[in-house]
């Protein structure tokens, strides 16, 4: 069961679990208005606390259900009727709360967090905006200038910020969320402390200034992206409105042109696309390496220094009896090394190495890394690219070639103006050779590591769809 009901004491808690990240699916929503119901009814519960169980409390929309019709009940009418529960309503946050995470945890009373917590309204990433109330509900609390910055970001505010910001109400010392939450509603019901209903509190005095800040900065930093402009007009009209139910139409309204914007399907694209582009297809029940050598030196081994650590991984600077990965700094030789698969290390503009399986390819700016299987096994590769990732590093496995050479090559002999289109025709090119695993890895690598633009969704999702346009 997603959602259940149990009181404790005179406090009845409304429980979330859908691991691994309590996900607000439609058995969810559903779930959520049951037990408010059953909650409501209990006579013997005087306050009612909504928490999850796991590492996290909601972590916003499902996204398995992406792309498929909406089901009722949309998760504007759930948090409505959260807010108008008529007992007082505690969230105990967790872990995080993001996107329609936070609506939920807005639409009731009080919101107490355990340390460490973070939240945010990271919809703009997707080319959407919240469009469950985040953009009435925010702005009331925590005023116009702040609740722009947070919105059009997306960033995640910590605990310590949220409360100074009145976003939630307490940090809570307690163990776990159910200590938490029955605390605070304990202290509500003693009058200890008085719950807010935020549909209710005075919407947020104007602020031109803090408006018209904003508008130029998205001018000039993203002029061509979509949902920000919309964010800022759904916050003008938190304002305007002549009520909180007059917002909410005009942020669902905004919130539809959204999801009509092709800017949305690509940035869309792009999540997927993030998910597991280090993932070798048909390997199963890999494990990462856990004794590794890094040979050589690039700033790079700085990095997985770092990481290793917390990653439980061995890193010496030498290969022994105990190594089960090399991994080699350019220009490093391969003489006196354990019997073990070794990754070569190539800097983006120099020659081709095949004196290893495995090359490890980083982008110039060093955001992300391309982990080519030369002549590997498909089971080595994977060990190889999970050890990579438990490092911190963000990877793209591929075979024969190297994806981001390929890209990069085709941007060298391109002209400035050209630059997008060569990345478009290098996709088509990259794909029917073979080189990756799975398209959108080619648009993944093309946009954090040459900066494709994001909002396109990537070179070959582009050209796909142009070739597509001209079919029809």
């Amino acid at each position: 069961m997603s959602v259940h009901y149990q009181r404790h004491g005179d406090v009845g808690v409304i429980q979330i679990a859908n691991p691994p990240v309590n996900a607000l699916s439609h058995a969810v929503r559903g779930g959520l208005v049951d037990a408010l119901k059953e909650g409501v009814a209990d006579t013997d519960a005087k306050a009612l606390v909504v928490l999850a169980d796991g590492r996290t409390f909601i972590a916003g929309a499902d996204i398995r259900e992406f792309g498929q019709p909406p089901q009722a009940p949309l998760l504007p009418d759930v948090i409505n009727q959260l807010e108008a529960c008529p007992k007082p309503l505690i969230a105990a946050l967790h872990g995080t709360a993001l996107g329609g995470g936070l609506e939920v945890a807005l639409g009731c009373h009080y919101r107490v967090a355990l340390a460490g917590t973070r939240v945010g309204l990271p919809e703009v990433k997707l080319g959407l905006l919240p469009g469950a109330g985040g953009t009435q509900r925010l702005p009331r609390l925590v005023g116009v200038e702040r609740a722009l910055e947070m919105i059009t970001s997306g960033r995640f505010v910590e605990a310590e910020e949220a409360l100074e910001a009145g976003i939630i109400d307490a940090i809570s010392s307690a163990e776990t969320p159910l200590e938490a939450g029955l605390a605070a509603a304990q202290e509500v019901l003693a009058g200890a402390q008085t719950p807010r209903i935020t549909g209710q509190l005075p919407a947020p005095a104007a602020n031109p200034q803090a408006i018209t800040k904003t508008l130029d900065q998205l001018n000039q930093q993203s002029s061509e992206l979509f949902s920000p402009f919309r964010i800022v007009e759904t916050i003008q009209a938190c304002v305007d409105a002549e009520s909180l139910e007059a917002g909410l139409r005009r942020e669902r309204e905004l919130f539809l042109a959204c999801m009509d914007s092709p800017q949305r399907a690509g940035l869309i694209h792009l999540f997927f696309a993030a998910r597991s582009p280090h993932l070798v297809p048909d390997v199963e029940k890999a494990s990462a390496f856990k004794h590794v050598a890094l040979i050589g030196e690039h700033p790079l081994f700085e990095r997985l220094q770092k990481a290793a650590q917390k990653a439980g991984i061995s890193l010496t600077n030498a290969s022994n009896e105990a190594t089960e990965l090399c991994l080699l700094g350019p220009n490093t030789t391969q003489d006196s090394l354990a019997n073990c698969p070794v990754v070569t290390l190539e800097e983006i503009g120099s020659a081709c190495s095949t004196a290893s399986a495995l090359s490890l390819i980083i982008a110039e700016n060093g955001q992300i890394g391309e982990l080519v299987n030369v002549s590997a096994e498909p089971l080595t590769q994977q060990r190889a690219a999970l050890t990579l990732k438990a490092l911190r590093l963000n990877i793209v496995v591929s075979q024969q070639k190297s994806i981001l050479r390929a890209m990069h090559d085709a941007i060298q002999q391109a002209s400035a103006s050209e630059k997008q289109s060569a990345l478009e025709q290098a996709s088509i090119n990259i794909a029917e050779q073979g080189f990756c695993y799975r398209e959108s890895d080619i648009d993944l690598l093309a946009v954090e590591a040459f900066g494709y633009p994001r909002h396109l969704g990537g070179p070959h999702r582009q050209a796909t769809l142009s070739t597509a346009a001209k079919d029809v």
